[in-house]
């Protein structure tokens, strides 16, 4: 909804107009948000925040663990080079949410990080750990991951691998090409726990619920906002037995960078960083998850938020 081809299907005619979404800005589309606020009138106040979602018992609580994660070298040469690039263009162009040269290189780096491969190491180390929980969501990216073989899989097929032969881990894909039957197959069992956990790509982002989730794992998540309150909000359901989630999210943290692009970087991360902080701010263990966001917010010398 914003696009221009939808909104020139809206009808006109109807005087009376009510939307309900938790996101209803498009994310690199300043046109398309004013679009649909045109449309549908501003946002009615007060607005339900997150915060108090849980406080009503529309969202359960819940315990926050960011997983910081180094990129590769070689991973850390391609971010660099399209930072640098990413620089040039913002000096030609200040307003870079109009700018498609600069959104699609944004992009460009969104995908890097989400499938950097040093998460599945991580992943590994946190698993090992938990190999006696259930109920677990692993988000993934549709990216490629970096390996020693010629053949590199997606994060998706790389998580199940290691996630079910090497550690044993009873886990299945759930993804926009199951067909709706298995879906719901794949539902009751997971619910019911013969299934351990289900690794997934955007299909869950939007639409389907499974209110059984109590932990998750994240493993990518992009720069929109919209995928970072619809990832978190999926989780927080709440359902039967269910009364606090855990959510592990994985955070790259990006090389050093000189001068110039670290500049750059700054003003870029600081819009997403302030969402994971806040984030951690309304978890259970607060103050932990804080302190772990705390090694990010220096580096880039982002103390402010």
């Amino acid at each position: 909804l914003g696009s221009p081809k939808l909104e020139e299907s809206l009808p006109r005619n109807i005087g009376l107009r009510l939307a309900l979404s938790a996101t209803p800005e498009r994310h690199f589309d300043q046109s398309g948000s004013d679009a649909i606020l045109d449309y549908f009138g501003p946002v009615l106040q007060p607005e339900l925040t997150l915060a108090e979602a849980i406080r009503q018992g529309a969202l359960v609580r819940y315990l926050y663990y960011p997983i910081l994660v180094e990129l590769t070298e070689a991973e850390s040469r391609a971010y660099h080079r399209l930072t640098i690039r990413i620089g040039w263009a913002l000096i030609d162009d200040k307003d870079w949410e109009k700018n498609e040269n600069i959104t699609a290189l944004l992009m460009q780096r969104s995908r890097l990080i989400a499938s950097a491969s040093n998460k599945l190491d991580a992943l590994r180390e946190l698993m090992k750990t938990r190999l006696d929980t259930s109920h677990t969501l692993f988000y993934c990216g549709d990216g490629s991951v970096e390996t020693l073989e010629d053949y590199s899989p997606r994060q998706l097929e790389a998580t199940v691998e290691l996630l079910g032969s090497e550690l044993g881990y009873r886990v299945n894909t759930y993804t926009a090409e199951t067909p709706l039957i298995e879906r719901e197959k794949l539902r009751q069992q997971f619910e019911q726990g013969e299934l351990q956990g289900l690794v997934a790509i955007r299909c869950l982002d939007e639409g389907v619920d499974i209110p059984a989730i109590k932990n998750a794992v994240i493993l990518a998540s992009s720069c929109n906002p919209r995928q970072f309150i619809q990832r978190r909000g999926r989780i927080l359901r709440p359902h039967p037995g269910k009364e606090r989630a855990t959510l592990f999210d994985m955070i790259v943290l990006p090389p050093d960078l000189d001068r110039n692009t670290l500049e750059v970087e700054r003003n870029l991360l600081r819009k997403e960083l302030k969402r994971f902080l806040e984030f951690a701010n309304l978890a259970d263990n607060a103050g932990e998850a804080r302190l772990k966001l705390l090694q990010l917010q220096k580096r880039y010398g982002l103390l402010d938020l």
